[in-house]
């Protein structure tokens, strides 16, 4: 199967619709998938609902589907760098279904692994557990959740093989290989690829197996806020 594609246009041809699900890893701005979102955005597609930890920043990352209004529905955990997600939401103009983070990482996880819903103490007696069903197990409640899969997942890896077995680098896992598992099509972006057998078996973070397509992508990394300690007298 091919699965070496030359950029993240083409890797994305076929596989955008409108109203589609589309999953987006990274932490922050931290491992994002900088080079389908902008391929995304590209292509025109509307009315997308994305699962994501994060909403991005005005003018990149995901604040990029965001300004030209290709989204119409946000699943995350924090979204609170984004004036434009923001003013949207406020005005009405894009649906939020809020999880706390934990609870959104684990509804990843368990789509990916066919479990179609799950019990958790996180977000009892809150809006959160609003219409959703409570059950009691040894004396204390618990709110039941839905796994999530999309139609799309997009992800960003610091390594691949040519068969996609995929490295991950430190905050870049947090998200990334869970929504590798959970998408019907999943394309990944990498700093580098290498020959099929040259990665330690024992440091493979997602087998190949999960991959339909890749691409060796160029990366701005963007730190999302950058500061720096107040000298003493200033």
């Amino acid at each position: 199967m091919r699965k070496l594609y030359p950029d993240a246009r083409s890797a994305l041809e076929g596989l955008t619709f409108d109203g589609m699900t589309v999953m987006a890893g990274g932490f922050g701005l931290c491992g994002i998938p900088e080079n389908l979102i902008a391929a995304l955005r590209d292509s025109g597609t509307k009315g997308m609902t994305v699962i994501s930890n994060n909403a991005g920043v005005d003018g990149f990352g995901l604040g990029q589907l965001l300004e030209t209004r290709q989204i119409a529905k946000m699943i995350s955990s924090y979204v609170g760098e984004n004036k434009e997600f923001e003013r949207q939401y406020l005005a009405g103009e894009l649906e939020l279904e809020f999880n706390p983070q934990g609870t959104l990482a684990e509804r990843i996880r368990a789509g990916g692994a066919g479990i179609p819903a799950f019990f958790t103490a996180t977000g009892v007696g809150t809006l959160v557990a609003e219409g959703k069903e409570v059950r009691n197990f040894d004396g204390r409640d618990y709110v039941m959740e839905t796994g999530l899969v999309a139609d799309l997942s997009i992800v960003k890896a610091w390594k691949a093989d040519e068969r996609g077995n995929l490295v991950f680098r430190k905050t870049a896992r947090n998200f990334n290989p869970m929504m590798a598992t959970a998408g019907k099509a999943c394309v990944v972006e990498v700093e580098e690829i290498v020959p099929t057998g040259s990665l330690d078996p024992d440091q493979i973070h997602t087998p190949g197996i999960y991959v339909d397509r890749l691409i060796k992508g160029t990366f701005e990394k963007r730190i999302e806020q950058r500061t720096v300690r107040q000298r003493e007298g200033a």
